[in-house]
């Protein structure tokens, strides 16, 4: 039985979503196997200050040399958005590729144990494909527009916890942005006198990944890179979460703000975090 005409492009588009994928699931893996490869010498790598508080070291750039390369061999004409390379490159039309090839340098640097290569793949500005390698532990959480998310083989669900004084919770500081770390501070007390409590790690996209395998029940931070969210906001959308800017719009590839979780306690935190952002 021949395909009809509204199947073809469906079919062609799943392919090239499922090619997207696999390509950048690969460039994330050599980029972690690149990683893990450095940090024995970690003490003695080149690493420079780009603001107070903010670091990049060779590891990060010389992972997204690679990561860059094989996407463009994958994918040629494609655009690559990243952190070190490009970061203020705004998205144009067609495949982009938005790369974080070492998240959480600090905390690499320091051998604490929650650093990833985050890669998403967006059409037209709409996200279809990520991967999270957790480059330090070799977890890989990968997720695909309309097709779930996973970790290997496992597929992901976000918590079923609806009570807030059951609820873990992920956060950021905006230490990049001191003139919110105020708001911020008022929103911090708001969550913590009504959850079980709150963790702050310095990987956005893994704690990402952790709000969709239901290890945190949300996840808020005010302000973000699209490298910082864009795999990790698709994980928990295919998880079978929610995902917005604090205003309830839905993200972009822009730096903005961003609050995820399972259904319930997204509410019960966007709820919270509306109140706090409009008390004088």
């Amino acid at each position: 039985m021949q395909p009809t005409s509204v199947e073809k492009p469906e079919q062609a588009e799943r392919a090239r979503d499922v090619a997207l994928l696999d390509a950048i699931v690969a460039a994330a893996g050599e980029a972690a196997r690149l990683i893990a490869s450095r940090s024995a010498s970690r003490a003695s790598l080149e690493v420079r200050a780009k603001s107070d508080s903010d670091f990049v070291s060779e590891v990060d750039l010389a992972a997204e040399g690679l990561i860059r390369g094989r996407l463009a061999t994958a994918f040629p004409g494609a655009h690559v958005m990243g952190e070190e390379l490009s970061p203020d490159a705004p998205p144009p039309a067609g495949i982009v590729f938005v790369v974080d090839p070492l998240d959480g340098t600090t905390n690499f640097l320091h051998g604490y144990p929650e650093y990833a290569v985050s890669i998403a793949a967006a059409i037209e500005g709409e996200l279809v494909a990520g991967v999270v390698h957790n480059a330090a532990t070799g977890e890989i959480f990968t997720a695909r527009r309309g097709a779930g998310a996973y970790r290997g083989s496992e597929r992901l669900a976000v918590s079923r916890t609806t009570e807030p004084g059951r609820a873990l919770i992920g956060t950021g500081f905006p230490f990049r942005a001191v003139d919110v770390l105020e708001r911020y501070v008022h929103q911090f007390l708001a969550v913590a006198r009504a959850t079980s409590g709150i963790r702050r790690a310095g990987s956005a996209a893994l704690d990402l990944a952790d709000v969709a395998c239901g290890r945190f029940d949300a996840f808020w931070e005010p302000l973000l890179s699209p490298w910082d969210f864009s795999a990790g906001a698709l994980l928990v959308q295919e998880a079978g979460g929610i995902v917005t800017d604090l205003g309830g719009a839905p993200i972009t590839l822009a730096r903005g703000s961003i609050i995820a979780g399972n259904p319930a306690i997204y509410r019960w935190l966007f709820d919270t975090l509306t109140r706090v952002n409009r008390a004088p």
